[in-house]
């Protein structure tokens, strides 16, 4: 998603107000970690946010959307909850937020090279908390690179948690467009009606046209559960961020997936994962129409998992879940964390 620069210039002069430092707050307790840490990953410093109240419970890393959306800036309006149970990593995914120095070379976005990060990122967790195992969670396109992991390398992973599952690629511009239509045709301005118009019929291999849709689909409901501007106040509250963060931030989410498009534009889990050696629930709201709730119910049928899977919908939720309804959201993640009781 595209950002205009009157977000900048908003993120620059509020962020002078909180200073220029970088930390994350204390959690009480003697078996506490909150530790804000950068770690050499695939030859680059990428930067992980590590919190829990208790260094026993197990680890969940959280593979976030984008590419170059980090999550880091707004966990504390949303999972803070989860902390309370889990060991939560937020990772900022190279090419996003801290982990998008100056320089960056957009030849490393591969998709084998992000499948090669979440991998070493999982063993710096598995040695730094001396654990045999963890969770992991992925949202949006982070589902794309947690499904092959754990497809890849299962014996990491108590489960796999899919939020918001990216299924299909056309597939799920074919169910979108044709929501997208009746919304237009139904609500929209003489704006919208000609900017659908000049939209075309999917699919939509040009990698702006697919943003402009994007656009469009949260402009009516069925993208993001919040708007960019509320998102933003919680953001400038992240201590964890200082003003050339939020720079770097901008900058990766406005790259998005531009430089890997082709790579990644043609997804087909049907025929890509038909299997799963590992418990996995998938988690999708009911009115997402950016990874469809429909296709993902489809694809968890489909899908062959004998350790056990699960579909959880949340009602009046669209493509982030955690932000549309979190207290449910964090209640299904503990809940998870119960029915496995790893060792």
């Amino acid at each position: 998603m595209k950002f205009d620069l009157s977000y900048i210039i908003l993120v620059f002069f509020t962020v002078l107000l909180y200073g220029c430092s970088a930390k994350t707050n204390e959690i009480d307790g003697p078996d506490a970690v909150s530790e804000l840490t950068s770690v050499d990953i695939g030859g680059i410093e990428q930067w992980l946010l590590m919190r829990g109240k208790d260094v026993s419970n197990p680890v969940l890393l959280w593979l976030h959307g984008g590419p170059g959306a980090a999550q880091m800036p707004i966990h504390h309006a949303f999972t803070e909850e989860l902390e309370q149970e889990y060991i939560v990593v937020h990772w900022d995914q190279r090419g996003s937020g801290k982990s998008n120095p100056a320089g960056f070379d957009e030849e490393a976005m591969t998709f084998e090279r992000y499948l090669k990060d979440v991998e070493e990122v999982t063993q710096h967790l598995l040695e730094r908390f001396q654990k045999r195992k963890i969770y992991l969670l992925g949202h949006s396109w982070g589902t794309q690179l947690g499904i092959r992991s754990v497809n890849r390398t299962p014996e990491y992973y108590h489960a796999f948690i899919s939020v918001s599952q990216v299924v299909h690629s056309e597939k799920a511009e074919k169910i979108s467009y044709e929501w997208l239509k009746g919304r237009v045709r139904s609500s929209g301005t003489e704006v919208q009606m000609q900017k659908f118009a000049e939209l075309g019929t999917p699919p939509y291999k040009d990698h702006d046209r697919y943003v402009a849709f994007a656009k469009m689909k949260d402009e009516f409901g069925g993208g993001m559960d919040e708007d960019i501007l509320t998102l933003l106040k919680y953001a400038l509250q992240a201590p964890e961020y200082t003003i050339f963060d939020y720079i770097r931030w901008f900058d990766g989410a406005n790259r998005g997936s531009g430089p890997m498009w082709e790579e990644t534009r043609d997804v087909d889990l049907f025929s890509e994962v038909p299997e799963l050696d590992l418990p996995v629930w998938f988690i999708v709201g009911e009115n997402d129409y950016n990874t469809p709730a429909e296709l993902v119910e489809e694809y968890y049928k489909y899908v062959y998992a004998p350790e056990g899977k699960h579909l959880i919908v949340m009602e009046d939720c669209s493509h982030a879940p955690f932000i549309g309804n979190p207290d449910r959201f964090n209640r299904e993640i503990i809940q998870i964390k119960n029915a496995l009781l790893p060792e």
